[in-house]
This record gives structure tokens, C-alpha cells and sequence, in this order.
């Protein structure tokens, strides 16, 4: 094997095992007995677990990132944007699972350079530029296009987790009703929208007695 070709096998490893058992139950020593080579083999490659799992991590943040920016960026009318953007992470966690399961997993290792909330949020980026100029369009504060974006998003990637464990129903028609909430919710935004039930969310203080 050239050195390129172990360490794709290496990260192919990694990135089953990382995603069966998580970060702390994979051991180096397992990498490397499933490789079929030492553990100084490992180290040389990535310095260790540490550097196999943030590479892991950074080769799945990108394939996904690349696949929704491409899906986000292609010049369709907004609903069938939103209907791409969630067709498009639904496949990747059906065809790409293993890599999902890492993303989503909370770890040492990405927890301060964001991992899948860095992911989201680069996605968001996105979001909030298409909402944007929908925003000004239609007479709505475009400054509250971040704000959308990231529930737009959440919204999708909450769900799509739901999916990852129970596959049910199919792919499409989790989009579709991801779609219908999210598209009929935005027909219908009020421009300044205010609480209507704000008296009730006070908490009640109790009256002294006697």
C-alpha cells in the first residue's frame, strides 16, 4: 500500500468504528488491529486518535457542506430550493449514515471548532442570504433573516435525525411534510409579528394570606 492509499483506509476505518461505537469506545489499538498494522502506523498518519477522528469529521463536515451549498445555490424558485435543501441531507444520512452518526455525536475533539453546529451554521449562512433578499422583496425585515435561517435549518436537521433511527416514512415524503410545515408557515408570516398569549406566560405570585 502507498502511504495515500493506507491512510484512506485508515480514515475508512476510523470512520466505521467512530460511528458504531463513538470517540471514546474506539481505542487505537482497534484501528489498528482492524487495518491489519502497528499502532506506530496510525500515529504516523494522524498523531494519533485525536487527529484520525478530527480528520473523520473535517472529510464528512466538507462532503455534506459542498452537497447543500450546491443544493442551495442552484437559481430555482424558493420552494423547490427548500424542497432540494431537505432531499439533500436526507440522502446523505441515508447513503452516507455512518459519516451522519459521527457529525451529530457530541466529542472533545470538535466540540470548540463546532463539528455539526459549525456545519449548520455554515448551512444557515446560506439560508439567510436566499431568506434575505425574499425578506426585502416582500416587505418583511430582512434583518430577521438570520434569525429564520437557523430555524429553517434546525428545523431540517432535527428531523433528519429523527429519520436516521427510525427510516420511516420514506425519504420523499419526510421531505415533502418537512416542506409543507416550513413553506405554508412562510406564506403566511406576519410582518410584525407579536405574542398572543403573553398575560398568560407571567408566572402568578402568590397573595399573602389573612
Amino acid at each position: 500500500m502507498t502511504g495515500a492509499q493506507r491512510r484512506e483506509q485508515l480514515l475508512a476505518i476510523g470512520r466505521q468504528l467512530f460511528a458504531e461505537k463513538g470517540f471514546e469506545g474506539t481505542s487505537v489499538e482497534e484501528i489498528a488491529a482492524t487495518a491489519g498494522v502497528s499502532k506506530p502506523v496510525v500515529y504516523e498518519h494522524f498523531g494519533g486518535k485525536d487527529g484520525l477522528y478530527a480528520a473523520v469529521v473535517e472529510l464528512e463536515t466538507r462532503k455534506l457542506l459542498e452537497a447543500m451549498t450546491e443544493a442551495l445555490t442552484q437559481p430555482n424558485p424558493p420552494r423547490q430550493v427548500l424542497e432540494i435543501a431537505a432531499m439533500t441531507l436526507l440522502t446523505y444520512i441515508e447513503t452516507e449514515t455512518d459519516g451522519f452518526r459521527i457529525l451529530v455525536r457530541d466529542s472533545p475533539i470538535t466540540k470548540q471548532e463546532g463539528g455539526f453546529a459549525s456545519l449548520l451554521s455554515d448551512v444557515a449562512g446560506h439560508v439567510e442570504y436566499i431568506l434575505g433578499e425574499q425578506f426585502a422583496a416582500r416587505g418583511f425585515d430582512p434583518q430577521m433573516a438570520p434569525l429564520y435561517a437557523q430555524m429553517l435549518v434546525g428545523m431540517i436537521a432535527m428531523t433528519g435525525q429523527f429519520w436516521l433511527d427510525h427510516r420511516t416514512p420514506e425519504k420523499a415524503v419526510v421531505a415533502a411534510h418537512v416542506v409543507n410545515l416550513a413553506w405554508n408557515g412562510l406564506t403566511a408570516l406576519e410582518t410584525k409579528p407579536r405574542l398572543r398569549a403573553r398575560r398568560s406566560m407571567k408566572p402568578e405570585v402568590e397573595k399573602p394570606r389573612g
